[in-house]
């Protein structure tokens, strides 16, 4: 694709990189003589309408936006199988490459281009665009210290926004806000959880939530609260890590309303004069916190007949709210009981069972039973099978039965070569293990026949239980080919000769039939036919006729005896029914013109030899 010309305008020099969908490129705008990025849809893609149309929703997501943090679009395109967006070129480099180089940035610096970012997200949602895949690998740093957010693959429009297609998450699940990880809708605080990770990975230098699968980090961020910024960069101040804490709360009416009230918060921190504390970012009003009490014990004495009579009304009080209390609950109980929740059960047959248990976990379904036992054919640890089947509903609180394989069960391979076939198949039998059909016969010098001659697996390898054995088993030495001669023509003796000359018989069985072509005793055809390639000891049958056989027929043939003043030997030969033989046989001197008549039976090749040299040749019939 380098030194490409696209749309007649575009230049590709160089390839920056790539992603699951597109490849970029460093371009040159030759109209107007400038760097641009070319992003191009894989090829793979082309063909498959939901990629097109998501490259396509990046450029009509990113055409409606116009800021300074966020990279710019100039045109789209398609020449061809070939799709492309032509954007703003960045000098410089993402964000995720930067804290692999440097680790853990300065806090200031981090909040800085956190702020910066939170701008672009604030003019991204106030045009109903949620980004939907806020990640470092996104975030552009120029080397004036400029964050700019790119890669709108996946945004939507905030009013329509989903995030499950047939179960599958779309995004980077280390960034993903705990409702995208649910599949429900993704809205703008999404987008603040997001740059809420990105600011955590800034600060610390690595990501509050890792695991083993996809499905493990998605749980961690539903259900996990990560270590303080602080304890991993004593650095991070109580105000800034309280932002954070708030862009990262797992419940989004608990995160900043906005991202511009964020990127507030974030300019408080970043605008602290030098060599003084950094402002603090003023805690919730509404966190937990020691008030006064709104009421006191009123002065007036009481005397004790009043205090018996407080004492007996309180206590009624107290039972009354008890057992108010206890309907109440009773009440909630019941009504819960008959309204839970219901799911369409996900297919999680295949699926290791941490996967299928995270699936079922990220569904609501908590009761999980787990059924362990051998099979044949499912590797260890995946999901054999599941109760209730897939796409049944199901209230959240039933119990999901999973058979988890623990691989197959397995057997020792006996040792059967030598064996005749029967007693093979008894001591595979014996061994909790099947003899593969079909048995597979080969020829041997070695074995006789009927006697298993190689297996397959070999003795000793274990083999899964009530799988099958290929048993390879002997025809007996291979038998000598041979190739069946021509006998039409022959006489039924000379058929005979010819075929034991390679070890060949004549069937005793003689056909006759009636022939004009060839005569009495001749061989008409042959079975097999002549060419035929046959083992040694093969049967060949012919049919012979039992006449009239071909009439005489006269051929005239002339020959030009050669002019060099020498005598010469003219040799006419008739080959047909009755087989070869000499026509003809006489010396001629310089010169002369010969023509003879020669008679023939049925088709027939005459030859003219002079001085035993072949001058001519015809075919008649």
């Amino acid at each position: 694709m380098i030194g490409k010309l696209l749309g007649n305008r575009y230049e590709l020099l160089e390839q920056l990189g790539g992603g699951g969908m597109a490849i970029i490129y460093k371009g040159r705008d030759t109209l107007l003589n400038r760097l641009v990025t070319i992003k191009i849809l894989r090829p793979e893609f082309t063909c498959d309408e939901d990629f097109v149309k998501r490259f396509r929703r990046e450029a009509q997501a990113i055409a409606s936006l116009s800021h300074a943090n966020i990279v710019s679009i100039y045109d789209v395109g398609q020449e061809g199988e070939v799709h492309y967006l032509v954007m703003e070129y960045v000098e410089g480099d993402n964000l995720k490459n930067l804290i692999r180089e440097q680790g853990a940035l300065r806090a200031d610096r981090a909040a800085e281009i956190a702020r910066q970012i939170s701008e672009a997200l604030q003019h991204a949602h106030e045009n109903n665009i949620v980004h939907r895949d806020v990640k470092p690998q996104n975030i552009l740093i120029t080397k004036g210290e400029k964050a700019k957010l790119t890669d709108f693959g996946i945004a939507r429009e905030a009013t329509t926004a989903t995030l499950t297609q047939t179960d599958t998450i779309v995004g980077s699940v280390h960034y993903l806000s705990p409702e995208q990880a649910r599949g429900e809708t993704a809205g703008p605080r999404s987008d603040i959880y997001s740059l809420g990770i990105v600011l955590y990975e800034m600060v610390t230098g690595q990501l509050p939530f890792q695991g083993e699968t996809p499905i493990g980090v998605a749980l961690k961020h539903i259900q996990e609260t990560p270590p303080p910024p602080s304890s991993l960069n004593p650095a991070v101040s109580p105000g800034l890590e309280r932002v954070i804490a708030r862009a990262m709360a797992k419940i989004p009416a608990d995160r900043y309303t906005t991202a511009r009230e964020m990127a507030s918060d974030l300019g408080k921190i970043t605008a602290a004069p030098a060599g003084e504390p950094r402002q603090e970012v003023p805690a919730d009003e509404f966190a937990t916190r020691v008030i006064p009490a709104v009421w006191t014990q009123p002065e007036t004495a009481q005397t004790g007949e009043t205090r018996v009579r407080t004492r007996r009304r309180s206590a009624w009080l107290w039972v009354s709210l008890v057992i108010l209390g206890l309907i109440i609950a009773g009440g909630v109980g019941f009504w819960y009981y008959l309204n839970v929740p219901e799911v369409k059960m996900p297919d999680v047959i295949g699926e290791t069972q941490e996967d299928a248990e995270g699936i079922l976990r990220l569904q609501g379904i908590k009761h999980i039973q787990v059924n362990k036992s051998a099979h044949p054919s499912v590797p260890q640890g995946q999901v054999i099978s599941q109760d209730p089947e897939p796409e049944t509903k199901i209230k959240v609180t039933r119990t999901v039965t999973l058979s988890v394989s623990l691989g197959p069960e397995w057997r020792d391979v006996p040792n059967v070569i030598g064996l005749p076939l029967s007693e093979a198949k008894i001591k595979i039998n014996k061994n909790d293990l099947n003899v593969s059909d079909p048995v597979q016969e080969r020829y041997s010098n070695d074995y006789p026949v009927g006697v298993v001659m190689d297996q397959d697996p070999k003795a000793g390898e274990r083999w899964s239980k009530g799988d099958g054995v290929m048993l390879f088993v002997s025809k007996g030495p291979q038998p000598v080919v041979r190739q069946v001669p021509d006998l039409t023509g022959m006489t039924v003796d000379k058929a005979s000769a010819e075929l034991e000359k390679l070890k060949l018989k004549l069937d005793s069985n003689v056909k006759k039939a009636s022939s004009s072509e060839y005569f009495s005793g001749q061989v008409i055809s042959q079975t097999p036919a002549k060419g035929a390639e046959v083992a040694e000891n093969s049967v060949v049958q012919v049919t012979v006729s039992s006449g009239p056989g071909p009439s005489v027929r006269s051929a005239r043939v002339e020959a030009q005896i050669p002019s060099d003043g020498k005598s010469h030997e003219l040799r006419i030969v008739v080959n047909d029914a009755k087989g070869s033989r000499d026509a003809y046989l006489s010396i001629y001197e310089s010169g002369e013109k010969v023509v003879k008549e020669v008679q023939y039976y049925g088709n027939a090749v005459i030859q003219v030899y002079i001085d035993k040299k072949l001058v001519g040749e015809q075919s008649i019939g």
